[in-house]
């Protein structure tokens, strides 16, 4: 059984940007301190050249609430199965 997550770029930068406005925070090193990750983390995985990884996504559903379901939508980019 598999648990990869199927990720695009745009579904990437709208997890980190929802979980930024649900921070709150302004910026992606205020976000990389509200997760704590190294700034660089951010930026590669915006750009694609870093994967989001199991214990990122865990950090995220510790951090913010959001459920692993929704986080996992919508880096699929399924932004309304995210919002459901």
């Amino acid at each position: 059984m598999s648990a990869k997550i199927t990720q695009s770029i745009p579904g990437v930068n709208a997890l980190l940007d929802c979980v930024m406005a649900r921070g709150p925070v302004k910026n992606d090193a205020a976000l990389s301190r509200m997760l704590g990750v190294a700034p660089p983390v951010i930026s590669k995985l915006r750009h694609g050249r870093l994967e989001l990884g199991a214990t990122l996504v865990i950090n995220i559903h510790e951090t913010t609430g959001m459920s692993i379901r929704e986080i996992k939508a919508l880096v699929a980019g399924n932004v309304s199965a995210a919002a459901a």
